[in-house]
């Protein structure tokens, strides 16, 4: 019988769709895991990416009402992904909680649908089936999504395979449309979380060196080099890997609205609060025996063996990876291979860099400091484990799906036992806020409890442990100014006559009116590049801008902002605004963008007249 042409929907993708529900079991539940590690967090990111939002900033960078209304640039240096799909969903009509529950969902479902998508192109659809399930329930997923509550982190399971198979089709099949498809998946990546980035840039440089290789070798073996094949071999290297080159270097473009300046003024606020102390990495390194204890829990790391969580391999998917060392035996395609001893190479390192032993590894590279816990290297065997488990039900990677009528036996119970593995850690721990409902009063007991969100810039030297605005958002009263009243000189008076989360315009009268003598206004606000001042005057069309003003952090412990203003002035306006490196960054995405809308535009035109792509 003759097999009918066109699309056909594929079985086993929705199997995995299907099979991934299971994990979202803990989100269906009423109420939320108030008590998890990041779960407050991951509400008042959104409060706060809100705030802005709401005031017309449609790339917000400053967070208003962190460390206690004294503000911190968290959007400047932190991937807003995230934040941005959860904003969607509140514009929406959800509530801040329920965005977040839907985004958590969410990372679930196109996580594993990612992974299947990158495991089938390699192993075939069965193969894509075991290893999208074993990335979703390993147990360290499932302890980022319910016991650390890490929302960022869990979305970038979604674009870790995305990219990787990114780099294998610009490899193998250096179409235009697949270059473009890097580039977003590593966009999407570096948007989400600019510390996992870092953690995976260096798999993914030795991912495409390996394929590039491989591709290389195929076409011009290696092993039968001479002086004469050389400037040849070199073309053929640039051949193969400028397509995922570029790729990547579009996936910069694209982001560069974020990373540029979060790499150029990560300088200018405090990480020393972030790196000492409980977040030092000495003190969360994990035992040999804590990989395959089946203990679980909600607490947190510490030092020693005597941690509350569990930092598992988990026994399927650590049992389905060691059986890949037989599978390697039998595989003879050498492409399939390579890939499966890629990937148990990563497991390796992975535990390696996790273990106590690694500490001097810690000590002398710098890189490997970028994950900030050891065990936070469990996200490279989530991925490696995956590949490998699907690597023993291994078939023809093309997709010829059969009829679901026939799904075998064996894998209907490989597919049970992964989910089954896993299933007791599927829960959550739902409690009240203790601070109450989300508000800014919520905000404020949440930064005081807990010293988090208390992020400082480097001017700040002490950190503060409550604040004026904070009095105001307990007692139920608004702030509608950051002028520090008692900071402005007797004789003079100053006060806002109008305000927002980046900016303030205040009227104020000096003490003696000339243009020789300056009023010293400070505003509760920590100092940070991008905060400008303008003097402005009445015309008949209304106020305008005369001039700029020098703004200076405070001789203090708190660095806030200063502004001399002269006596012949009444208005100040203060805003904060876009440096020339957010500029730069801005206009590179921008032209990112274009490139990529174009790409899509030709294709479509080509593919109409031509009935090519």
């Amino acid at each position: 019988m003759e097999e009918r042409k066109g699309w056909r929907i594929d079985p086993y993708l929705l199997l995995t769709l299907l099979l991934t529900v299971f994990a979202l079991g803990p989100l269906l539940q009423p109420g939320y895991l108030w008590g998890a590690h990041d779960a407050r967090h991951n509400v008042y990111f959104l409060f706060e990416f809100d705030r802005s939002i709401q005031d017309g900033i449609w790339y917000p960078r400053w967070a208003p009402d962190f460390t206690f209304g004294y503000g911190y640039p968290f959007f400047n240096i932190y991937g807003p992904l995230a934040s941005y799909v959860g904003e969607v969903f509140h514009l929406i009509g959800f509530d801040f909680v329920s965005s977040v529950k839907i985004v958590f969902g969410l990372s679930i479902v196109f996580s594993g649908l990612a992974m299947y998508l990158f495991a089938r192109r390699l192993m075939g659809p069965k193969a894509g089936l075991v290893a999208a399930l074993v990335y979703v329930y390993v147990p360290y997923h499932v302890f980022d999504l319910y016991v650390r509550a890490a929302l960022a982190e869990s979305v970038t399971y979604v674009f870790v395979p995305l990219v990787l198979w990114g780099c294998y089709e610009t490899v193998q099949n250096p179409r235009l449309t697949n270059i473009v498809g890097l580039g977003l998946a590593y966009a999407g990546l570096m948007f989400t979380n600019n510390a996992i980035t870092l953690m995976y840039s260096p798999l993914l440089a030795a991912y495409l060196i390996m394929l590039v290789l491989a591709k290389i070798n195929q076409t011009q073996p290696l092993r039968e080099l001479s002086k004469g094949s050389f400037l040849p071999l070199m073309a053929n290297l640039l051949r193969i890997s400028i397509p995922p080159l570029v790729g990547l270097l579009l996936g910069f473009g694209l982001s560069a609205i974020f990373w540029i300046p979060a790499l150029t003024e990560f300088k200018h606020v405090r990480v020393d609060q972030w790196y000492a102390g409980r977040y030092d990495y000495r003190d969360d390194f994990v035992y040999f025996f804590q990989l395959f204890s089946p203990t679980w829990g909600f607490g947190t790391s510490g030092p020693g063996p005597g941690d509350t969580v569990s930092f598992q391999l988990g026994a399927v998917p650590f049992v389905l990876s060691v059986l890949s060392l037989a599978v390697l035996k039998r595989v003879k395609d050498w492409a399939l291979r390579r890939q499966i001893l890629f990937f148990q190479v990563v497991t390796l390192a992975a535990i390696f860099l996790l273990l106590p032993v690694a500490a001097t590894t810690w000590e002398l590279l710098s890189p490997v400091r970028f994950a900030q816990f050891p065990w936070r290297y469990l996200t490279f065997t989530v991925l490696s484990t995956a590949v490998l488990a699907g690597s023993i039900i291994r078939e023809n990677p093309k997709p010829q799906f059969p009829n679901p009528k026939s799904y075998p036996y064996p894998l209907l119970i490989l597919t049970t036992l992964i989910i089954l593995g896993s299933y007791p850690y599927l829960q959550a721990e739902i409690t009240e806020p203790a601070e109450g409902p989300v508000s800014l009063a919520g905000l404020m007991l949440f930064q005081q409890s807990a010293d988090e969100m208390t992020g400082s810039t480097a001017w700040v030297k002490e950190i503060p442990g409550w604040s004026p605005m904070a009095d105001n958002y307990i007692a139920g009263l608004p702030v509608e100014s950051k002028l520090d009243q008692s900071t402005v000189p007797e004789g003079a008076a100053a006060a806002a006559r109008d305000w927002s989360t980046i900016h303030e315009f205040v009227q104020y009268k000096a003490s003696i009116r000339d243009d020789k003598h300056f009023t010293r206004l400070t505003f509760n606000l920590f100092y940070y590049p991008g905060w400008r001042a303008y003097v402005m005057q009445k015309h008949d069309r209304g106020l305008g801008i005369v001039g700029e003003v020098e703004i200076e952090p405070e001789d203090g412990p708190l660095g806030r902002i200063t502004v001399e203003v002269p006596g012949n002035r009444r208005y100040l306006l203060l805003r904060f605004e876009d440096t020339p490196v957010r500029i730069c960054g801005k206009y590179i995405s921008l032209a990112s963008v274009i490139i990529v809308l174009l790409t899509f535009v030709g294709q479509a035109y080509l593919r109409r007249r031509y009935g090519t792509s």
